[in-house]
């Protein structure tokens, strides 16, 4: 049962961000929002979506139930923390369960919290499509997604650093949305682009979703492999924690727990 309740943690904490991705969205890119009137630049309507969603992820991150269940929120990381021998397959299924799960039902809550205004086409589920050409999409996603888990991986490697992971990715969010978005969506997680496609019944692209994300963050985690003597201590957490016990096996900090 604490397995479970872990997962479910998991994909509800996206499902969160999926809600705010949405309302952020809804606020500045709604034709009739008056915000939207007030801010005429495409670029700094996405820079002010990039620090909404930077804000919710960190938030989200260094929550309670962030720090107890890993903050994952994103099947690509699940895999690679599987490869690193942290997660076994049932955890992983578990993980990618709740995390489309969650993803879904984040934009279906948003839905009918603001029925009209997710659907219309400006916003359209916030869905992701590779507008800037399906191998530029997947060169974008895979490039992000190697730079997050690379970041991530290496901030970990200090004891003095790791607490300040997940601000990191929060701010690597912030930016990716504000610069990248207009080439793939912004995504680098297959779950997250699940959850607007499933609603939006669009799926043009979503292969580029599905594997590029988490072949970025996969070859993150070979060269961290490569480039550390001992492969148990890479770790790709967002969120540490000497005060909640934490489901992922981690050495980042002195004292740290895991749940056996």
């Amino acid at each position: 049962m604490e397995r479970l309740k872990i997962y479910a943690i998991d994909g509800a904490l996206l499902g969160f961000f999926m809600l705010s991705a949405c309302v952020s969205v809804v606020v500045l890119e709604y034709p009739a929002s008056p915000v939207h009137a007030a801010v005429t630049s495409s670029f700094a309507r996405r820079a002010l979506v990039g620090l909404a969603m930077g804000v919710t992820a960190a938030c989200l991150i260094y929550s309670p139930w962030g720090k107890r269940s890993g903050a994952f929120m994103n099947p690509a990381v699940v895999l690679c923390h599987a490869r690193l021998g942290k997660l076994s397959v049932r955890d992983v299924l578990g993980y990618v369960g709740a995390q489309l799960l969650g993803s879904a039902s984040g934009v279906l809550l948003a839905v009918t919290l603001m029925p009209g205004l997710v659907s219309d086409p400006s916003v359209n589920y916030v869905v992701t499509t590779p507008n800037g050409g399906a191998t530029t999409a997947f060169a974008a996603e895979f490039t992000l997604s190697f730079l997050m888990l690379s970041t991530v991986t290496t901030l970990n490697r200090s004891a003095r650093l790791a607490p300040y992971t997940g601000m990191a990715a929060a701010v690597l969010v912030a930016l990716f949305i504000a610069v990248e978005a207009p080439l793939s969506g912004m995504s680098i997680n297959p779950a997250r682009s699940f959850g607007s496609a499933l609603w939006a019944r669009l799926w043009s692209g979503f292969w580029i979703y599905l594997t590029a994300p988490v072949l970025g963050m996969l070859a993150g985690v070979e060269l961290q492999r490569w480039l550390s003597a001992r492969h148990d201590s890479v770790c790709g957490k967002l969120t540490h924690d000497e005060t909640i016990e934490c489901f992922v096996r981690c050495h980042c900090l002195k004292g740290s727990k895991a749940v056996p």
